[in-house]
């Protein structure tokens, strides 16, 4: 009796499998018909005119305006340093002062020398009032002996006048002499005066000063260190190093193929990563020399840094716009198919596709200049256009030209 029961319920599960397998069949085949009937939702962008510019975005460093190492002009040990790493100090500002004793005794030999050579002057210069005096009284006396021996011929002795036109010679050359040697003691004057002036600036040389405003990013030398002069060859001993940071020189090499478009005076869009801050700058100076090495050209942009906020040694992100345009026809770059002869895939008022080739203008980031080949309004296929074929009826979705807005409307979509 059971298994009578079995083999009809067998019998009835085989009798429906056929109907079944018939139904659903049919059903999927509707479905299917219904699928491949309907047109694809491509996303669609409306070619407009707008500003366009050819964006390069590189990494700058920011390096001091100036830094030096500051040396001693003459060699001692350090008396007193004033600064500390870290310090502010302004032009002019003592940062040490060196011990040299010996360049004291020299500076005080040297104003000895000027008094000396002053009081050797004045004794000079009495032995001329004296000779000259002398020279006077000689004089008179061979101009009275020439003028008497003149009126009356043989009064005086020819020897006579002949001693004493000798005389008035002798003494005019005593005054001349004199004169000389007042004119010699003058000139060591000035020599003395050299000399003084070159130990007091090399005693000056002494305290060391800030040659500009700025930062102390360095400490040499302690109190009582001997810090060599500067000058020494192999010595090259500093006392701090200097940097001047209110104004920073934002330093970025420019690929060879973008150096034409450089200029001073280019604009460009400076991003701090270490401070969040973004503000723009100038092109001021460039090397006009493309390195061997790395290809590139070494650019700078001046940046002012009144309040120490940006530090030497911080990278920024620097865009150049190389190149820019008004009212240029613009479609995401996206939309561009490229090859040989660039093109894109237009909706037409039919919503059919249409196959169009384009003359690229200048490229930005995310759109596209069409210098040629499309029109203000025009409909523009963005991604998929692999899997469209020209005339191919499709279902329009406009999308956000902005590439990031487009990936997160389809993420919505797709939710």
């Amino acid at each position: 009796m059971r298994s009578r029961r079995l083999f009809i319920a067998v019998c009835c599960v085989i009798a429906v499998l056929p109907l079944v397998y018939f139904l659903h069949s049919h059903h999927t085949g509707d479905g299917n018909a219904e699928t491949a009937s309907a047109p694809p939702v491509v996303a669609t962008a409306t070619a407009h005119t707008g500003f366009i510019a050819n964006q390069l975005t590189v990494a700058g460093v920011f390096q001091p305006f100036q830094e030096i190492d500051v040396h001693g002009k003459v060699s001692g040990y350090i008396r007193h340093i004033y600064v500390d790493i870290g310090d502010r100090v302004r032009q002019g500002q003592t940062l040490a002062v060196l011990e040299v004793p010996e360049l004291q005794a020299e500076v005080a030999g040297a104003q000895a020398g000027i008094t000396q050579t002053q009081q050797n002057i004045q004794r000079l210069q009495s032995e001329v009032a004296r000779d000259q005096a002398t020279y006077r009284a000689v004089h008179e006396n061979y101009i009275r002996l020439k003028q008497a021996s003149d009126q009356q011929p043989g009064l005086v002795a020819a020897q006579e006048v002949d001693d004493a036109l000798a005389k008035d010679q002798s003494a005019a050359s005593q005054v001349e002499a004199a004169k000389a040697a007042v004119a010699a003691a003058q000139g060591q004057l000035g020599v003395s005066r050299a000399e003084n002036l070159r130990v007091s600036s090399m005693e000056q040389y002494a305290t060391i000063t800030a040659p500009y405003n700025g930062v102390v990013t360095m400490r040499y030398a302690d109190t009582g260190a001997l810090i060599p002069a500067g000058t020494a060859e192999g010595l090259n001993q500093a006392v701090v190093r200097l940097a001047q940071s209110d104004v920073l020189r934002l330093r970025m090499p420019i690929p060879e193929r973008d150096v034409p478009l450089v200029h001073v005076g280019s604009v460009v869009s400076v991003h701090v990563q270490a401070t969040g801050q973004q503000f723009p700058g100038t092109v001021v100076r460039f090397t006009r020399d493309v390195s061997n090495a790395t290809r590139t050209m070494l650019t700078e942009v001046d940046v002012n840094n009144p309040s120490l906020l940006l530090t030497p040694g911080m990278y920024a992100d620097v865009t150049f716009n190389l190149e820019q345009k008004n009212n240029a026809l613009i479609v995401p770059a996206s939309a561009i198919i490229q090859g040989d002869q660039p093109s894109v895939l237009l909706v037409d008022a039919t919503n059919h596709v249409l196959k169009r080739p384009v003359v690229l203008g200048i490229g930005g980031s995310n759109s596209q200049e069409i210098a040629s080949g499309l029109q203000d309004g025009d409909r523009v296929i963005i991604g998929g256009q692999s899997t469209l074929q020209a005339g191919q009826e499709v279902t329009p979705h406009p999308v956000s030209e902005n590439l990031a807005n487009y990936q997160k409307e389809n993420q919505k979509g797709d939710q």
